[in-house]
């Protein structure tokens, strides 16, 4: 790769230094056959969510939302320019209980030429990072196809890959595919989710990887893990892991309009966890963090 690394907003590249203070993974728009009346789809309610977590210091939120699932990257860079905040898009596939299997179809056999045309296109807002997810426990044949693909965008372009993990599985597996078999170098690659299923032991096999590794959710209701969030990054950091920790919302549902939001990120987890790491701590995890986990020196 050549040049000076940054990160490719929806607004155009800027140095990382610019990013500040960032929700690592949420969702203003999201749209999911699979979820039907549970859309994300309302312009003033994303400016309003957005407009808090502005009020609060946030000054980045990376949209997670991939190819198919109504993502508005036109309406995520008006969203930017009213409100002042950085918004990164995605490019990408989710799972393909998502979508519709026509949608797929029109896609399927050129994925990584969707997912390149997304990160480099000059006809409207350029997505920043792709995003592919696995499976429960296990990387299924539209994982594999699309991890594939996203590394052949990686090759092509330099972007950072994102993963869902399903309830936080198959995170090891993931990194061999993408990592051992792909030759995605591990710094490039982000997984999300790692908070829904909290194995100490897994997530320090993770980390020693050298990946980027995602907490995420505190927007939605997820009891049997929330309480060991707290426990799980400290034992991270206490490990030598601190500088590879992202935060985010993950909001994906109308119904999280009335839960906290992306603010509740720097309103309520970030103090909590300053009592408990330090704040140097938590500032790496909100900008240095992400500044790293989503800059690269892009290729095109």
């Amino acid at each position: 790769m050549t040049g000076d690394p940054e990160i490719r907003t929806v607004l155009g590249d800027i140095d990382p230094a610019e990013l500040g203070v960032t929700n690592a993974h949420d969702h203003l728009f999201f749209a999911s056959a699979l979820l039907p009346g549970q859309e994300l789809d309302d312009p003033a309610a994303a400016v309003a969510a957005l407009s808090r977590f502005r009020e609060v210091g946030g000054t980045a939120l990376v949209q997670w939302t991939p190819h198919g699932l109504g993502r508005r990257m036109c309406e995520l860079a008006r969203i930017s320019r009213e409100t002042g905040v950085h918004l990164v898009g995605a490019t990408g596939l989710h799972r393909a209980e998502h979508y519709a299997p026509a949608a797929l179809s029109r896609v399927v056999d050129d994925l990584a030429g969707v997912f390149v045309e997304d990160l480099t296109g000059t006809t409207g807002p350029r997505a920043g990072l792709v995003k592919v997810a696995g499976a429960f426990h296990t990387i299924d044949s539209h994982a594999r196809l699309t991890m594939t693909a996203a590394a052949v965008a990686h090759e092509e372009t330099g972007a950072p890959i994102a993963v869902h993990l399903e309830l936080g599985t198959a995170g090891l597996e993931t990194v061999e595919l993408l990592c051992g078999k792909l030759d995605v170098p591990p710094e490039k690659v982000i997984l999300g989710h790692l908070n829904r299923n909290p194995d100490p032991e897994i997530q320090r096999e993770i980390a020693e990887t050298g990946v980027f590794l995602g907490f995420d959710g505190p927007s939605r209701a997820n009891h049997a893990t929330d309480w060991r969030l707290f426990d799980g990054l400290e034992a991270l950091v206490e490990a030598g892991h601190g500088g590879q920790l992202l935060l985010g919302g993950d909001t994906t549902t109308a119904a999280a309009r009335h839960q906290p939001g992306a603010a509740y990120l720097l309103t309520t987890l970030a103090p909590r966890l300053t009592k408990q790491l330090g704040g140097d701590v938590v500032t790496a995890m909100l900008v240095a963090n992400p500044a790293r986990a989503f800059a690269t020196s892009w290729l095109k």
